[in-house]
């Protein structure tokens, strides 16, 4: 997802993956409180960017025993430590992860397959906006919706709107602009008929 020259410059460093798993963010972003919206028992749900799983593990609790969480990260580091944060939480069977290949989401065996995507702050980090929503928009079944959300402290209204343009060309529609903490953040639509 990022051209061989920019790799360090725009993925999030691993260290900053044990912040973003700390039980202390939930005090600023809670996870079930974010999703409860839009994630329901049996769905089939993507975390793409899902660093160590802060919002991965409570997206296995609500999809529960009889859904799945696909998660995706583009290092395999931040991958090592959800799958042990997984076994821990006795989530193992309900999430899969894997390592996105550096220019394409890896997706392509799930097209059609997704209930709910979530991007959460991980739009500003891939240099082709425009992969990732193809991406994203191909693994979701018609009417499926993505949650998307960019920090403000690294992301300008102009580009957000920008990124949410991009999407709109690729084939989703906006439904509505949640309340994030801290964040811009738009709930998107996969639009029926296109593909």
């Amino acid at each position: 997802m990022a051209d061989n020259n920019s790799d360090d410059r725009h993925v999030c460093p691993v260290w900053v993956g044990y912040l973003m798993a700390s039980p202390l963010r939930r005090l600023l972003e809670n996870p079930e409180k974010i999703l409860s919206p839009y994630v329901k028992e049996g769905m089939k749900a993507l975390d793409f960017g899902c660093a160590m799983g802060f919002f991965s593990l409570p997206l296995a609790r609500m999809v529960g025993p009889t859904g799945r969480v696909v998660c995706v990260d583009l290092q395999e580091k931040m991958i090592k430590s959800l799958n042990k944060r997984a076994s821990r939480a006795g989530l193992s069977g309900i999430i899969e992860t894997r390592v996105c290949p550096k220019h394409s989401t890896g997706l392509d065996d799930i097209s059609g397959e997704i209930d709910f995507a979530l991007l959460m702050a991980v739009v500003h980090e891939v240099t082709d906006s425009e992969v990732l929503f193809s991406g994203i928009h191909k693994s979701l079944k018609q009417g499926g919706k993505v949650l998307i959300a960019e920090p403000k402290r690294h992301v300008s209204r102009d580009k957000f709107r920008e990124s949410i343009s991009i999407a709109q060309r690729i084939g989703f529609e906006v439904i509505e602009h949640p309340e994030i903490k801290r964040s811009f953040a738009v709930l998107m639509s996969k639009v029926p008929g296109k593909s």
